[in-house]
């Protein structure tokens, strides 16, 4: 039986001690050369589940260091239901909205920056129909320095059988008949041609007949739903239009920055979780995001909550009874990440951190929001010493390393997930200096790291050769990188390549020349032993 909805609202105060202590090395094993195979850079396949972020099959409990507990300023104590198993809901007929949405007032970026593109939308969520249904207008500048017969949208909900329904779509208030939606592309067939610099507006109208979750994270299950990458967006062009195949593991997608504003209305008792502060708008509960890579969003009417701060930066724990004191951990871990990523990479991008639990295998970042596995939650034993620990300040990292600095994530994911493991070994470094022997075996050397670093998600047969390359030989990289350059030098490095290209994209030689520029130690040797390529 579905237990009575229930909430709790505990406000927390924390006071952050550092230790600046160093970990010593750890030898880097020698890579295994891979066997690279063909990559496909437009999709027609199945939808991919979450990366899955390498962990230990259990939790070891850490009795060293006291766990940290908000202030409390109610107490309830529902029972948790056990999962329930959901066959997906019949395709639903689209009605258009009783109430329109009102009229869209488009926000121009400052004129010192390149224009943005915008996305307004205004959502209509039926939490127990599992239905969404919306309004989005897409303000688009067209930055590509060349004149565009189409504009190419990534619709990933397209791959749930009728999960999508399209009404209807417009250009400047012009209804349009030709465009295609094949697999996860919306190809709009444009009229006249979209000259350099200028911009156009797209109207959409569509319905989410939401699916049952499977094993990624799209989808709803007994008390949660899940929206990511739930709307159409534009992808980036660079001489194409870039949207690669999925693969059932690794990361397709590729991100602009944009500025996005959501709009949600819902049933009185829903608690919605995103990365953006809530603000009123009449009927609606307005969302922004500004320079974000996407907006995702997780509703329930079962959250509880708890939250903390670091500056002006408000973190919310979401997740459900039972899970308190895993919940006020993982908050106590994310105000330690955010206050020394924030003074080692850059300020935090957004203006709020929500952390989710849900039902996945493993934990996955978004725009302001980390989803967390409830095995972690249920494993948690108290300390630093555990997954749900190391997994949330591997996805906190991504803030920076995939939200503030963007990449390739389909062709080289190493340069966002490689650095989010070894900011990870950072994080141990100065929040628990003796742990740094303990991380190294637990996250890394345990899975037996190899492999060259800068493969592409289609150059593996299986996750576990993509993830001991990818992620973990990328973290021995990055060890034997700071040892080359020395403290300083590194440090350097890593805060001017987050501030040269925040908000935007950033490839592999981008990286590498941030690098040189920040030392004169010859890293050729390290280069040839962890890459298959020379940069």
């Amino acid at each position: 039986m579905k237990p009575t909805p229930s909430r709790l609202i505990r406000i927390a105060c924390t006071v952050l001690l550092f230790s600046f202590l160093a970990s010593c090395a750890t030898p880097t094993p020698v890579p295994t050369p891979q066997v690279f195979a063909p990559f496909i850079l437009v999709t027609r396949a199945p939808n991919a589940s979450p990366t899955p972020t390498p962990f230990q099959p259990a939790a070891q409990t850490d009795t060293n260091v006291p766990i940290f507990i908000p202030t409390v300023t109610s107490t309830l104590s529902p029972t948790i239901a056990p999962s329930a198993t959901f066959t997906q809901i019949p395709t639903q007929t689209q009605v258009p909205p009783t109430n329109p949405p009102p009229a869209v007032t488009f926000t121009s970026p400052p004129p010192s920056e390149p224009s943005r593109t915008n996305y307004i939308l205004y959502a209509t969520m039926d939490f127990a129909a599992r239905t969404l249904d919306v309004e989005e207008t897409i303000r688009y500048y067209n930055s590509t320095g060349t004149s565009l017969s189409d504009i190419v949208l990534s619709v990933q909900p397209n791959f749930y059988g009728n999960a999508f329904v399209l009404n209807s779509i417009s250009q400047d208030s012009v209804a349009l008949t030709s465009y295609t939606l094949n697999g996860q592309a919306l190809t709009v067939n444009l009229p006249q041609l979209l000259p350099a610099g200028s911009a156009t507006t797209l109207t959409l109208s569509f319905r989410l007949n939401i699916p049952a979750k499977g094993a990624g994270l799209f989808g709803y299950d007994f008390n949660q739903i899940n929206l990511v990458d739930w709307y159409p967006f534009v992808v980036p062009y660079n001489g194409g239009w870039i949207l690669h195949d999925p693969m059932p593991f690794g990361e397709h997608l590729v991100y602009d920055t944009s500025d996005i504003e959501v709009n949600i209305k819902t049933d009185a008792d829903v608690i919605i979780a995103t990365g953006a502060p809530s603000e009123p708008n009449g009927e609606w509960t307005r969302y922004r995001l500004y320079g974000a890579r996407t907006f995702s969003l997780s509703a329930s009417d079962e959250f509880l909550v708890t939250e903390s701060a670091v500056g002006l930066v408000v973190i919310r724990s979401y997740y459900f009874d039972g899970y308190g004191a895993a919940a006020d951990g993982i908050l106590y871990g994310a105000v330690q990440a955010v206050s020394l990523f924030e003074a080692k990479f850059a300020p935090y991008p957004y203006q709020s951190l929500a952390i989710v639990q849900t039902d996945i295998h493993d934990g996955q970042e978004y725009d302001g929001l980390v989803f967390l596995s409830t095995d972690f939650y249920g494993q948690y034993g108290g300390g630093a010493k555990n997954n749900l620990t190391t997994i949330g300040v591997h996805e906190i990292a991504h803030q920076w390393w995939f939200g503030l600095v963007g990449s390739d994530q389909a062709l080289e994911p190493w340069v966002d997930e490689a650095m989010s493991v070894y900011s990870e070994r950072i994080f141990y470094e100065y929040n628990y200096p003796r742990y740094g022997d303990w991380w190294w075996q637990f996250r890394v050397d345990y899975f037996g790291a190899s492999g060259y670093v800068d493969a592409n998600i289609y150059n593996f047969g299986d996750q576990r050769s993509y993830v001991n390359a990818v992620y973990l030989n990328g973290a021995h990289f990055f060890e034997d990188l700071r040892i080359r350059m020395g403290d300083d030098d590194f440090f350097r490095f890593l805060k001017a390549y987050a501030a040269i290209h925040a908000r935007g994209h950033a490839t592999s030689n981008d990286l590498f020349a941030t690098i040189r520029a920040n030392t004169s130690a010859d890293i050729s040797d390290l280069i040839a032993a962890y890459f298959s390529q020379s940069h």
